[in-house]
């Protein structure tokens, strides 16, 4: 049997990373939004808070949730971030709520001291593994979960995506609970 030489891993290793760490890849609506007022406890995690607090799904039933996987070495979901940021801005008082889940690869006081050099003011704890068994194993990160008011999952998306994205998803379901 012959083997095939790869020319340069170092190539392959980007290759490869283009399409995994910042996939174009968008799962259209994963779950239709249920009608029947009942809540779904289907993807409804426990993890918790950066500061030592109980933080499930659950809690924010009736409300539009964006869930951010996301780990502070990771240049796309720094991109991400400040987007996050201005949506929970805007957002907050009308039925959102901005939940971004780190991954710690580098430790907690790293995680910390993100969330305060990056200014960030929306609800944040850590992936675990129920997060990962409720939500899958991420393909890269950033990934985002959008869950409608009854806490299905409206979309899913890999990689970065423009806040324009999110905030067409946030308006669609705020104004189908009116």
């Amino acid at each position: 049997m012959k083997l095939i030489k790869i020319a340069n891993p170092m190539v392959m290793l980007l290759v490869a990373l283009s399409f995994v760490a910042c996939s174009d890849n968008e799962t259209g609506k994963v779950q239709a939004a249920e009608k029947s007022g009942e809540y779904s406890t289907q993807y409804s995690f426990s993890t918790i808070s950066l500061d030592g607090a109980d933080l499930k799904l659950e809690d924010y039933k009736g409300k539009v949730v964006i869930v951010d996987l996301w780990d502070t070495w990771c240049p796309p979901c720094q991109m991400e971030i400040p987007h996050f940021i201005d949506l929970y801005n805007e957002y907050q008082d009308k039925g959102f709520v901005m939940i971004g889940l780190a991954f710690g690869q580098e430790g907690q006081q790293a995680v910390e001291k993100f969330v305060k050099d990056f200014g960030i003011n929306y609800l944040n704890g850590y992936v675990n593994e129920d997060v990962i068994a409720k939500l899958g194993r991420p393909q890269g990160i950033p990934t985002t979960f959008v869950f409608d008011q009854s806490g299905n999952i409206y979309k899913k998306y890999t990689g970065y995506r423009d806040k324009s994205i999110f905030e067409s998803d946030i308006k669609a379901l705020l104004s189908a609970s009116i």
